[in-house]
């Protein structure tokens, strides 16, 4: 994964299934993850903030990665990040240990750095890691913004190669877009209601929540505004729209899990302190559904 638009496409953030008792469902891990291949995704992310990555052990964490890796052969981007430098970079070396293509770094969260320490956090990892990463910002998560000059400086490290916008501030990625036309550098849109405006500034995918259930839509939307048929793409954002909203009736990724599990692709068990969908949404969830199930696009891989 060396070439310019070494992120394009989809990715999607994948859920960690488990079981009633709490473990991870691997079965149920490999059967999503093959799924998702068969349905022509670009990729696959386990343990970013869909995949309940700060409930797991760091053991459990690269037990998931490893487990991805070896159900597809399409890359794994795996979530490495935490709110500790030392944290994020064992994570990372184990995750390319086990196999992982690329690396995803959330802002660490909670200590709320200064950019200068952003900057340090980064390149630390980048200069120890010898695998593309992603520089994932996202402030509701974090309580701290990874400015755009942030950005496009850690752009300019050989191993530093995307970033992934859930930030809200669309002229923030058009700034990035422009200033790292240079650069081997791609940007992936991290909210699935803003992937087609992100597409049409300059980025080249998304790692998607929406992705885990309709994978071809989204790929359809990805690849039209890619080959510049704005409308086509105009077309399945809007027809996503209602799916976009739903999926975060409450905190991501309980209502993901549950559409999951109404659709039989495992249980809607989630880890403390999530719980699953409240039940004034289940009927509502459903009925979003239904509104997907008789579309040809939506059978692949299903």
């Amino acid at each position: 994964m060396t070439d310019s638009d070494t992120f394009a496409g989809v990715y999607p953030a994948m859920v960690t299934p488990f079981l009633p008792d709490g473990s991870i469902d691997f079965e149920q891990l490999r059967l999503d993850a093959r799924r998702l291949e068969r349905a022509g995704v670009d990729g696959l992310v386990p343990m970013g903030s869909t995949g309940e990555s700060a409930t797991v052990s760091h053991d459990e964490h690269i037990e998931v990665i490893e487990a991805v890796v070896d159900a597809v052969d399409v890359p794994v981007i795996a979530g490495t990040g935490s709110n500790s430098t030392r944290e994020a970079l064992a994570l990372s070396r184990r995750a390319v240990d086990a196999g992982a293509d690329a690396l995803l770094l959330i802002g660490p969260y909670y200590n709320r750095p200064e950019q200068r320490g952003l900057l340090e956090h980064y390149r630390t990892i980048a200069d120890s890691v010898d695998c593309p990463q992603i520089v994932y910002n996202v402030p509701g998560r974090t309580g701290r913004r990874i400015d755009p000059e942030t950005v496009v400086e850690l752009a300019r490290h050989e191993s530093v190669q995307g970033y992934k916008a859930a930030g809200g501030d669309l002229n923030a990625v058009g700034q990035i877009a422009e200033r790292t036309r240079e650069e081997t550098f791609d940007i992936l849109s991290g909210n699935d209601g803003e992937t087609l405006p992100i597409l049409s500034v300059g980025g080249t995918g998304c790692i998607s929540v929406a992705a885990n259930l309709e994978p071809a839509l989204m790929s359809e939307l990805v690849g039209a505004a890619r080959a510049g048929d704005y409308e086509r793409a105009r077309e399945r954002h809007h027809q996503l729209g209602p799916l976009f909203r739903a999926l975060f009736w409450e905190t991501n990724p309980v209502p993901l899990k549950a559409a999951l599990a109404t659709r039989g692709h495992g249980s809607n068990s989630v880890r403390q302190p999530l719980t699953p969908l409240s039940p004034e949404y289940r009927e509502d969830l459903e009925a979003v559904l239904d509104r997907y199930d008789s579309h040809p696009a939506t059978q692949v891989g299903q």
